[in-house]
């Protein structure tokens, strides 16, 4: 099966038991993850995220910066040699 069409069919709930998996490192009946279940089950969380979710709620989103420390168009930076 072709990895789109595998997403495709992900449903919210099977998303939440991949990203379950994938943080404590067990299937929700308790078996331990492998290596390659792991990094599997991320590729398709985030590839799930990627189609449903806004960028702000998706795995590893970081924000710019803290909102008082942003540089705006009038600030200048000053290089020392």
């Amino acid at each position: 099966m072709q990895f789109e069409k595998l997403i495709s069919q992900i449903t919210p709930d099977i998303y939440q038991n991949l990203k379950q998996a994938v943080e404590i490192g067990r299937w929700p009946n308790g078996q331990s993850l492998t290596s390659e279940q792991r990094e599997l089950s991320l590729q398709a969380v985030i590839a799930y995220e990627a189609k449903h979710l806004p960028e702000d709620q998706r795995t590893g989103f970081m924000p710019v910066a803290c909102k008082s420390q942003q540089l705006t168009s009038a600030d200048t930076i000053k290089i020392t040699q």
